[in-house]
């Protein structure tokens, strides 16, 4: 008798959750090789689209887990178990895991705004949060500079998209800005003349655009002159140091004073 009671309850489970049971299996694999199939449609995408393989590694992996827990809850409904309070229990833990990582999803959000809209990229010289450095990796999380000195400087993706850019390798070329003063008895043509001469027979310094000389102002000790020659970024600095170099040497050649403070002094008598 016991027999056949528990042989007719096995019956009715079949015939009440059978059905769900085959339908869930059914979802489960046709949503998993759905999911497969979005996956590798979504990398293809990115790969065209020349994204960052970091990027892309983080995009899938965090699409595929949404899509798994998607299709679990959809599962589980199928088969019956109340999914309203399991999908509430996730909102839930997504929402207290925002909140504690706020700063870390601010900084993973401006990593992707960067790698996809690419204000920068690797090997760029630029200047942003108060530091000067050359792009090494852009990560996730933060962006990694080597600076003129040879250091590492860290930046937050976060404040890195939200802040100014100056990207000094965008152009290919740069403009080499100095200022020298010379004394006021000094005549102008031929000083003009002097450092115009030592832009244009320095082999790095750019035909086109033209380097130029000309007076900036007239200081309370010297008559300055703005001095623009145009280099390639990577010459940038070898430019600014030698034209600062041989400017001086050109002219002390030509007997041109460059005014610079004097101590007079006073002996007493007695």
């Amino acid at each position: 008798m016991d027999l056949e009671k528990w042989i007719d309850k096995g019956y009715e489970i079949i015939i009440n959750f059978g059905p769900k049971v085959i339908a869930a299996v059914a979802i489960w694999i046709i949503g998993s090789w759905v999911i497969k199939k979005l996956l590798k449609g979504t990398r293809k995408v990115m790969t065209k689209g020349s994204y960052d393989e970091s990027l892309q590694k983080f995009l899938l992996n965090l699409l595929n887990w949404v899509l798994k827990i998607v299709l679990i809850i959809v599962v589980l409904g199928t088969v019956g178990v109340e999914t309203t309070s399991f999908a509430a229990i996730i909102a839930a833990a997504g929402l207290a895991i925002g909140l504690a990582l706020q700063g870390s999803l601010g900084n993973f959000a401006g990593g992707v705004l960067i790698m996809i809209f690419k204000p920068i990229k690797i090997g760029d010289l630029i200047e942003a949060q108060g530091e000067i450095g050359v792009v090494k990796q852009i990560e996730i999380f933060t962006t990694k500079l080597t600076g003129l000195s040879n250091k590492e400087i860290i930046i937050p993706n976060g404040a890195l998209s939200n802040g100014n850019i100056v990207n000094y390798s965008t152009e290919g070329t740069r403009r080499v800005d100095l200022v020298f003063g010379v004394g006021y008895d000094s005549d102008i043509k031929k000083t003009k003349e002097v450092l115009m001469n030592v832009l244009t027979s320095h082999p790095k310094i750019l035909k086109d655009p033209a380097p130029s000389v000309t007076v900036l102002e007239l200081a309370d000790s010297s008559i300055n002159f703005a001095v623009r020659p145009w280099s390639l970024t990577a010459d940038y600095w070898s430019v600014y140091f030698d034209v600062t170099e041989q400017t001086k040497e050109a002219l002390d050649v030509a007997g041109i004073d460059i005014p610079y403070p004097h101590q007079v002094e006073i002996q007493k008598k007695g």
